[in-house]
């Protein structure tokens, strides 16, 4: 059986439970373990209540604010692809993994004030390429943006590389399975002494004959 959710008052804004000033639900858990230790909530009354009204008032305003910012951002990065330039081996390999707080720093380098709790990228980049990632706010303010990683260096020893280990091309034979052509003629030296050796014995014959 689940256990009675308790009602109580916010003392300060709570991110995803509420404002200062609003009577809320929680779990009694919750209330136990972090809200009431620490002086973020207590049990309503209408005193309470009508004490905190300017501040939630004040509150909610500032948040209207905050929202319709991130609502701005969000819209300006639309499509939006960063750059970021890294060391790596000749490999393509990074030598330091670009994390959440290596996009965030570079967003607010563009004038693009995203908290690094925002980016949410699936896993470390760890190599060169093209990548996306997502900026969430909440559920209804968030976008996608590409992330280009580029080497701090042309990786000209990683294309040689490549080349040397690159297959070679396969000689081709005709159906019958004819053996190539430098393979197929016979050495000259060969060939001129046969020559010299059919020309001698029909000189012989025609000798006899005569």
């Amino acid at each position: 059986m689940a256990s009675k959710k308790l009602e109580l008052l916010l003392n300060k804004t709570v991110e995803n439970l509420g404002l200062v000033g609003d009577v809320v639900k929680v779990k009694p858990g919750y209330a136990r373990n972090f809200l009431l230790p620490n002086l973020l909530a207590e049990h309503p009354t209408a005193e309470k209540i009508e004490a905190l009204k300017d501040a939630r008032a004040k509150a909610a305003a500032e948040m209207e604010k905050l929202r319709s910012d991130r609502a701005a951002i969000i819209a300006k990065l639309e499509g939006l692809t960063i750059k970021l330039v890294r060391s790596v081996n000749d490999q393509g390999a990074l030598y330091g993994a670009v994390t959440e707080r290596d996009i965030a720093d570079q967003l607010a380098s563009q004038g693009f004030v995203v908290e690094m709790r925002a980016v949410r990228l699936t896993t470390p980049i760890r190599r060169i390429g093209n990548y996306s990632c997502a900026i969430v706010f909440d559920r209804e303010l968030r976008t996608e943006i590409g992330i280009e990683v580029a080497p701090d260096r042309a990786l000209e020893a990683f294309a040689r590389t490549e080349e040397a280990e690159a297959p070679a091309p396969e000689a081709e034979t005709s159906e019958g399975g004819s053996a190539p052509e430098a393979e197929a003629k016979p050495a000259k030296g060969k060939a001129k002494g046969g020559d010299e050796a059919e020309a001698a014995s029909t000189k012989s014959a025609r000798s006899r004959k005569a």
